[in-house]
């Protein structure tokens, strides 16, 4: 599993992985994790927590990757094919504003997807979805038919999902991620929150 600090990338096997998650109960996998900043922020704040943030590029994660924080881990990997060694680990999972193939996945209910969420959840591993209008846009859908395409995608692979709760630019503007903020002072600043249970 390849794993990065600034711009050094490394090679973390399970049994080094186990070894630093033994004192944390509550393991946070943040997919499509941008530039880190999320991961970082919940890290920072919840030092009880282990955060995990997955993103297929590398480029992106060169300054938060850099954080010497002992509950916090950078992975390069792609939404689709998430690594083996999380199989079973993680108790809540996030995605703050997809877009790209993530996003389409999201969409079309890819099942490499689904899948890849259900082999890395624990017996319950609750999630936040946060969309954001203006991606969704880009890829054909208004706010409200991509939040429910998502939802019927979710609630049909066995996901028990709370029904769509707008996100005006206040809670934008409060969300500790560097996308958040740019939605919340952009044209667009409507995004939906999408939040359940894998049982």
């Amino acid at each position: 599993m390849e794993i990065i600090q600034g711009k050094a990338s490394l090679d973390l096997d399970l049994t080094e992985l186990k070894e630093r998650l033994t004192t944390y109960n509550r393991i946070i996998l943040d997919l499509g994790t941008g530039d880190g900043k999320f991961a970082f922020c919940h890290a920072d704040k919840f030092p009880n927590h282990f955060v995990i943030g997955v993103d297929s590029c590398r480029e992106n994660l060169h300054e938060y990757s850099r954080a010497k924080l002992p509950n916090l881990l950078y992975i390069i990997a792609s939404a689709q094919n998430l690594p083996q060694e999380l199989s079973g680990l993680v108790s809540h999972v996030t995605i703050n504003f997809p877009w790209g193939s993530l996003l389409e996945s999201l969409l079309a209910g890819d099942i490499r997807l689904i899948r890849g969420l259900e082999s890395i959840s624990r017996s319950v591993t609750t999630v936040e979805i946060r969309l954001n209008g203006g991606a969704l846009a880009e890829a054909g859908w208004s706010l409200e038919d991509g939040a429910n395409q998502i939802f019927n995608n979710l609630s049909q692979a066995g996901w028990r999902i709370n029904v769509p709760a707008l996100m005006n630019a206040n809670a934008l503007r409060s969300f500790p991620s560097t996308w958040a903020k740019r939605l919340a002072f952009g044209r667009d600043p409507r995004a939906v929150l999408l939040s359940g249970c894998f049982e």
